[in-house]
C-alpha cells in the first residue's frame, strides 16, 4: 500500500500532518493551467456555484465532470498512495475544486479541518492533496498549518479563543509550481490572505474514507455523457456504483469547516 512514500514522508504525514512533495505534476501543470483558465472564462459569475463561492477568490467546482485532465488527476497513481496511509485502503474521491485568490485579498480562513471533521473509533477520514498551480510563497496565499494537530481530535474551534489570530505553532506551506501538497485534513489549517499583485491558483483534489459522505455527491453531478467514459477504476474511486454512498450522500452534512451558509 506505501511503497511510494519514503520513510521521511511517512514521518511527515504521521507525525507532523503534511507533506511536501515537489515537482510532482510538472506534465499536467500546462494542461492543467490552460484548461482551469477556460472554465473560469465560460462559467464566468457562475463560477464555482456547483458547491460555494467566496468573496475574495475565485472558485470552480465539479471539475471531473469538466475535463479529461482532471481525470488523470484524481487518479493518479503516485498520488493514491499517499491518500491511503492516511485514510486506510478504503477511499473514494469527496470533491475536486479550484481556489484562487484574489491579488491583494487580504483576509486569511480561520483556522479548521476539512468537512468540520474529527477522526472516529475508526481513525482519520478525511485527506486533501493541494496542487500548486501557481508558485505559492509566504506572500502570495499560503496554507498556514499547525503541525501535529490533527492528532488532538478536536476542532480548532471548539479549543481556541479565536481561530483567525496567529497561533505559536504555525508554519506556512509554500512550493513551486508542480507540487502537491498530501495533507490529514483533520489538521489545523487555514489559508492566508494574497499580499501581492497577482492571483494564486491551486486545485484541491479532496478525499474521503469510504464510509463518509462525499463533499460534493459525485453521481448527482456528473452528468451521464461524463459518467459513462470513465473507467471501471474511477467509476469506484468516485463511488457511482456504490448504494451506500448514495444513501450517505442523501443524509444533511457539513459541506466545508469554514465556508457556512
Amino acid at each position: 500500500m506505501n511503497a511510494a512514500l519514503s520513510a521521511d514522508e511517512i514521518q511527515s504525514l504521521d507525525e507532523v500532518g503534511f507533506v511536501v512533495v515537489p515537482d510532482f505534476f510538472l506534465d499536467l501543470l500546462a494542461p492543467l493551467r490552460t484548461r482551469i483558465d477556460q472554465i473560469f472564462a465560460e462559467e464566468g459569475d457562475r463560477a464555482g456555484s456547483e458547491f460555494k463561492q467566496e468573496p475574495g477568490c475565485r472558485r470552480l467546482a465539479n471539475l471531473v465532470d469538466k475535463g479529461e485532465i482532471f481525470q488523470q488527476v484524481i487518479g493518479h497513481p503516485r498520488l493514491l498512495p499517499y491518500i491511503r496511509h492516511v485514510l486506510g485502503p478504503s477511499i473514494k474521491l469527496s470533491s475536486l475544486n479550484v481556489r484562487s485568490v484574489d491579488p491583494m485579498w487580504t483576509n486569511s480562513q480561520p483556522l479548521h479541518a476539512d468537512m468540520a471533521a474529527v477522526a472516529d473509533e475508526k481513525g482519520f477520514w478525511v485527506c486533501n492533496t493541494v496542487w500548486m498551480i501557481d508558485d505559492v510563497t509566504p506572500e502570495n496565499g499560503p496554507i498556514r498549518a499547525i503541525p501535529g494537530s490533527h492528532r488532538i481530535r478536536k476542532l480548532p474551534a471548539d479549543v481556541l479563543a479565536e481561530p483567525l489570530a496567529p497561533h505559536p505553532d504555525e508554519v506556512l506551506v509554500t512550493g513551486k509550481a508542480g507540487t502537491v501538497v498530501v495533507m490529514n485534513a483533520h489538521m489545523w489549517h487555514g489559508g492566508v490572505g494574497n499580499y501581492t499583485t497577482s492571483t494564486r491558483t491551486a486545485l484541491h483534489a479532496f478525499y474521503c474514507r469510504r464510509d463518509k459522505p462525499q463533499q460534493q455527491y459525485q453521481k448527482k453531478l456528473l452528468r451521464h455523457q461524463s459518467q459513462v467514459k470513465l473507467s471501471a477504476e474511477l467509476r469506484d474511486l468516485l463511488a457511482l456504483d456504490d448504494p451506500a454512498n448514495d444513501e450517505l450522500c442523501g443524509r444533511p452534512h457539513v459541506v466545508s469547516g469554514f465556508l457556512k451558509g
